[in-house]
């Protein structure tokens, strides 16, 4: 369709306004960088959207944004698999901005996630991405006072972000009316869709729009997942990018150690590599407290978050992090879903992970947004087979810890 040379300069001068984020330089991965060479003009965005994502700093959609971008956008319901960190947030909250109407002042999308962290995480990309926009986010989750949900819930909210249980008592109460929801995402499908989830799961399906369509996204689909969508998602578009993708740009090794010699081996890896940030895991919340009261005695600066801890005193740790104030963080498998901070380059499991799933989304820590990171597994002779049975099930490798190991592995 040809357009008159008016229209056409007048559509060059609003993109030159963009103000379009300087190409980042860093070595980045094939799960990022083999695109197809789109655009997110090419979506036929609204302009001031484009003027949240340009801001946000996204230059150029990754694969799992040009997968589920058009197909979120057309209204169909779409599983996508992708690595952690490679931009998943990213590919439903666009379309879902997209197809919000600011005109109409009632809730249209619904993003659930599991943990408070990333309910808040989510939630403040929404606001980013959508601050020229006019959209009206708001994030609910337990942990919170329920009255101050109420009380925002009498405003205008267009799309609502949090936490299943939250959502689905809002809901029951008549407070959060989703009976014109037309969009519902489930972030971390796999989480929020094990036994304790599901039930609530489908209650809160029933409070939408009967036509309502639906995106699951996670890094892994375990049955509970392929139950879920035989059941409540009509005729999916999936999408698969793990395949020989799953654990790229992150280099993993393991230290053969007693329990007794761990917390010497870890002071020796702080000494020696160079970290960023570093997030160390443990098997257990009174682990947690332990290990982080052992490095403060080391003389290293450190945080430690847990599921048992104040959720005002998570929140705090949590944006301390994010913002550089530590460089170590010793968790609970609390942290393993979703959470987003670029700057970690170090994962070390001090305790090794009983799961395959629960190793990926661990590791997956490092190495954000196909960045390189580095995994270092403090693995004793109880750990053994547990190892080797990770290793064939994610058809990876991890290998001895090497004396020296090359900076350039983890190092930007």
């Amino acid at each position: 369709m040809q357009t008159s040379n008016g229209d056409h300069g007048e559509e060059e001068n609003w993109k030159k306004e963009l103000v379009k984020p300087k190409a980042d330089t860093r070595v980045q991965t094939e799960d990022v960088t083999m695109t197809k060479g789109q655009d997110f003009s090419d979506y036929f965005l609204k302009r001031e959207l484009l003027m949240g994502i340009y801001e946000k700093g996204f230059e150029k959609p990754s694969p799992v944004q040009e997968e589920a971008i058009p197909i979120l956008l057309s209204g169909r319901n779409v599983l996508a698999r992708a690595k952690n960190g490679t931009g998943k947030t990213a590919a439903f909250i666009i379309p879902c901005l997209e197809k919000t109407d600011v005109t109409k002042q009632h809730i249209q999308v619904l993003m659930l996630v599991p943990t408070r962290e990333l309910a808040l995480q989510t939630s403040s990309i929404v606001k980013e991405m959508g601050k020229h926009m006019n959209v009206q986010c708001m994030v609910s989750t337990g942990g919170t006072t329920l009255k101050d949900d109420i009380m925002r819930l009498y405003n205008v909210v267009h799309v609502l972000v949090g936490t299943p249980g939250r959502i689905l008592d809002l809901a029951d109460k008549g407070v959060a009316d989703l009976s014109k929801c037309h969009t519902v995402i489930m972030d971390e499908a796999d989480k929020l869709l094990s036994p304790e989830f599901q039930p609530i799961l489908e209650r809160l399906l029933a409070h939408c729009m009967p036509n309502r369509q639906i995106g699951l996204f996670s890094a892994t689909f375990p049955v509970a997942v392929k139950t879920f969508k035989d059941k409540h998602i009509e005729n999916p578009y999936e999408i698969n990018l793990m395949d020989e993708l799953t654990l790229r740009g992150i280099t993993q090794y393991y230290a053969f150690v007693e329990e007794r010699q761990k917390v010497h081996c870890l002071n020796t890896l702080f000494s020696k590599l160079e970290i960023n940030q570093s997030i160390i895991f443990c098997n257990s919340v009174n682990r947690v407290e332990l290990l982080a009261k052992k490095i403060t005695e080391l003389g290293y600066s450190c945080f430690y978050i847990h599921a048992k801890m104040q959720q005002s005193h998570r929140n705090r740790v949590f944006h301390e992090f994010r913002n550089g104030g530590t460089r170590h963080l010793v968790s609970s498998d609390l942290f393993t879903r979703g959470i987003d901070i670029q700057s970690v380059n170090v994962v070390i499991n001090f305790d090794f992970p009983k799961t395959a799933e629960t190793y990926l989304h661990r590791i997956g820590r490092s190495g954000r947004f196909g960045h390189l990171g580095l995994a270092i597994n403090l693995i004793t002779y109880d750990d053994r087979f547990n190892l080797f049975r990770i290793e064939q099930e994610l058809g990876t490798e991890i290998k001895p810890i090497p004396r020296d190991i090359d900076r350039s592995l983890y190092c930007v």
